[in-house]
Protein backbone atom coordinates (compact mmCIF):
# COMPACT_ATOMS: atom_id res chain seq x y z
CA UNK A 1 0.00 0.00 0.00
CA UNK A 2 1.06 3.53 -0.73
CA UNK A 3 -0.38 6.77 0.60
CA UNK A 4 -1.41 9.48 -1.86
CA UNK A 5 -1.65 13.08 -0.62
CA UNK A 6 -4.16 15.58 -2.06
CA UNK A 7 -4.81 19.16 -1.02
CA UNK A 8 -8.50 19.93 -1.51
CA UNK A 9 -9.79 23.53 -1.38
CA UNK A 10 -13.12 22.91 0.41
CA UNK A 11 -15.46 20.40 2.01
CA UNK A 12 -17.66 20.16 -1.11
CA UNK A 13 -14.75 19.07 -3.29
CA UNK A 14 -13.63 16.64 -0.60
CA UNK A 15 -17.10 15.05 -0.48
CA UNK A 16 -17.17 14.66 -4.26
CA UNK A 17 -13.69 13.09 -4.32
CA UNK A 18 -14.56 10.71 -1.47
CA UNK A 19 -17.71 9.60 -3.32
CA UNK A 20 -15.72 8.96 -6.51
CA UNK A 21 -13.08 7.04 -4.58
CA UNK A 22 -15.77 4.89 -3.00
CA UNK A 23 -17.22 4.19 -6.47
CA UNK A 24 -13.69 3.27 -7.61
CA UNK A 25 -13.71 0.63 -4.83
CA UNK A 26 -11.37 2.39 -2.42
CA UNK A 27 -12.60 1.45 1.05
CA UNK A 28 -13.58 4.29 3.37
CA UNK A 29 -11.12 3.02 5.99
CA UNK A 30 -8.32 3.86 3.52
CA UNK A 31 -9.39 7.52 3.15
CA UNK A 32 -8.27 10.02 5.80
CA UNK A 33 -8.93 13.77 5.88
CA UNK A 34 -7.31 16.43 8.05
CA UNK A 35 -8.86 19.89 8.23
CA UNK A 36 -8.41 23.06 10.25
CA UNK A 37 -9.90 22.75 13.72
CA UNK A 38 -13.53 23.83 13.66
CA UNK A 39 -14.12 22.88 10.02
CA UNK A 40 -17.44 21.01 9.74
CA UNK A 41 -16.38 17.58 8.48
CA UNK A 42 -19.95 16.22 8.34
CA UNK A 43 -19.71 12.63 7.08
CA UNK A 44 -16.15 12.80 5.73
CA UNK A 45 -13.69 10.17 7.02
CA UNK A 46 -11.56 12.04 9.53
CA UNK A 47 -7.94 11.03 10.12
CA UNK A 48 -7.30 9.15 13.33
CA UNK A 49 -4.42 8.97 15.80
CA UNK A 50 -2.27 6.79 13.53
CA UNK A 51 -2.46 9.36 10.71
CA UNK A 52 -2.23 12.57 12.76
CA UNK A 53 0.57 11.58 15.12
CA UNK A 54 3.99 9.96 14.92
CA UNK A 55 2.60 6.89 16.73
CA UNK A 56 3.50 4.14 14.23
CA UNK A 57 7.08 5.28 13.46
CA UNK A 58 7.72 5.75 17.20
CA UNK A 59 6.33 2.28 17.91
CA UNK A 60 8.64 0.75 15.29
CA UNK A 61 11.67 2.57 16.69
CA UNK A 62 10.76 1.57 20.24
CA UNK A 63 10.50 -2.12 19.35
CA UNK A 64 13.89 -2.05 17.62
CA UNK A 65 15.77 -0.08 20.26
CA UNK A 66 14.08 -1.79 23.22
CA UNK A 67 14.62 -5.25 21.75
CA UNK A 68 18.29 -4.58 21.04
CA UNK A 69 18.81 -3.15 24.52
CA UNK A 70 17.05 -6.15 26.06
CA UNK A 71 19.20 -8.62 24.11
CA UNK A 72 22.36 -6.79 25.21
CA UNK A 73 21.18 -6.85 28.83
CA UNK A 74 20.49 -10.57 28.48
CA UNK A 75 23.96 -11.22 27.07
CA UNK A 76 25.51 -9.30 29.96
CA UNK A 77 23.38 -11.26 32.46
CA UNK A 78 24.44 -14.59 30.93
CA UNK A 79 28.11 -13.56 30.74
CA UNK A 80 28.22 -12.19 34.28
CA UNK A 81 25.47 -14.07 36.14
CA UNK A 82 24.20 -12.28 39.24
CA UNK A 83 24.65 -14.10 42.58
CA UNK A 84 25.90 -17.28 40.93
CA UNK A 85 22.68 -18.02 39.02
CA UNK A 86 23.00 -20.27 36.00
CA UNK A 87 21.34 -18.45 33.11
CA UNK A 88 20.92 -19.79 29.58
CA UNK A 89 19.70 -18.61 26.21
CA UNK A 90 16.19 -18.23 27.59
CA UNK A 91 17.37 -15.25 29.60
CA UNK A 92 18.54 -13.50 26.43
CA UNK A 93 15.21 -14.21 24.74
CA UNK A 94 13.22 -13.07 27.78
CA UNK A 95 15.13 -9.81 28.21
CA UNK A 96 14.94 -9.15 24.47
CA UNK A 97 11.16 -9.59 24.44
CA UNK A 98 10.76 -7.57 27.64
CA UNK A 99 12.92 -4.79 26.19
CA UNK A 100 10.94 -4.77 22.93
CA UNK A 101 7.66 -4.61 24.85
CA UNK A 102 8.84 -1.83 27.13
CA UNK A 103 10.37 0.09 24.21
CA UNK A 104 7.17 -0.22 22.17
CA UNK A 105 5.01 0.97 25.06
CA UNK A 106 7.28 3.85 26.08
CA UNK A 107 7.98 5.20 22.59
CA UNK A 108 4.36 4.89 21.43
CA UNK A 109 3.27 6.97 24.43
CA UNK A 110 5.66 9.69 23.32
CA UNK A 111 4.88 9.28 19.61
CA UNK A 112 1.15 9.73 20.16
CA UNK A 113 1.83 13.31 21.33
CA UNK A 114 4.19 14.21 18.46
CA UNK A 115 2.60 15.46 15.21
CA UNK A 116 3.14 13.33 12.10
CA UNK A 117 6.32 14.48 10.37
CA UNK A 118 4.81 13.84 6.91
CA UNK A 119 1.97 16.29 7.61
CA UNK A 120 4.15 19.22 8.73
CA UNK A 121 4.67 20.39 5.15
CA UNK A 122 0.89 20.79 4.72
CA UNK A 123 0.17 22.64 7.99
CA UNK A 124 0.20 26.11 6.42
CA UNK A 125 -2.35 25.15 3.75
CA UNK A 126 -4.52 23.40 6.35
CA UNK A 127 -4.52 26.55 8.53
CA UNK A 128 -5.69 28.55 5.49
CA UNK A 129 -8.77 26.31 5.28
CA UNK A 130 -7.73 23.64 2.78
CA UNK A 131 -8.20 19.96 3.54
CA UNK A 132 -5.48 17.32 3.37
CA UNK A 133 -6.78 14.05 1.96
CA UNK A 134 -4.67 10.92 2.40
CA UNK A 135 -5.69 7.86 0.40
CA UNK A 136 -4.08 4.46 0.93
CA UNK A 137 -4.08 2.44 -2.30
CA UNK A 138 -2.27 -0.63 -3.62
CA UNK A 139 0.89 0.12 -5.64
CA UNK A 140 -0.75 -0.96 -8.90
CA UNK A 141 -3.62 1.56 -8.50
CA UNK A 142 -1.58 4.71 -7.76
CA UNK A 143 -1.74 6.06 -11.31
CA UNK A 144 -5.39 5.09 -11.75
CA UNK A 145 -6.52 6.91 -8.60
CA UNK A 146 -4.32 9.94 -9.32
CA UNK A 147 -5.77 10.24 -12.84
CA UNK A 148 -9.31 9.82 -11.52
CA UNK A 149 -8.88 12.74 -9.15
CA UNK A 150 -7.08 14.95 -11.73
CA UNK A 151 -9.70 14.26 -14.39
CA UNK A 152 -12.77 15.07 -12.32
CA UNK A 153 -11.32 17.57 -9.84
CA UNK A 154 -8.62 19.82 -11.30
CA UNK A 155 -8.92 22.02 -8.20
CA UNK A 156 -7.41 19.22 -6.09
CA UNK A 157 -3.64 19.52 -5.85
CA UNK A 158 -1.88 16.15 -5.93
CA UNK A 159 1.15 16.32 -3.66
CA UNK A 160 2.74 12.95 -4.27
CA UNK A 161 2.97 9.65 -2.47
CA UNK A 162 4.49 8.33 0.70
CA UNK A 163 6.75 5.37 -0.10
CA UNK A 164 5.16 2.89 2.25
CA UNK A 165 2.56 2.75 4.96
CA UNK A 166 2.28 0.09 7.62
CA UNK A 167 -0.15 -2.70 6.88
CA UNK A 168 -1.88 -2.68 10.27
CA UNK A 169 -3.37 0.79 11.00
Amino acid sequence: MRRLYFMVPNVGSAKAIVNELLLARVEERHIHIIAKEGTPMEDLPEAGLAQKSDFVPALERGIAVGGATGVLAGIVAVTFPPAGLALGGGAILATGLAGAGFGAWFSSMIGSDVPNTQIKQYEEAIEKGELLMMVDVPKDRIDEIGELVKKHHPEAEINGTEPTIPAFP
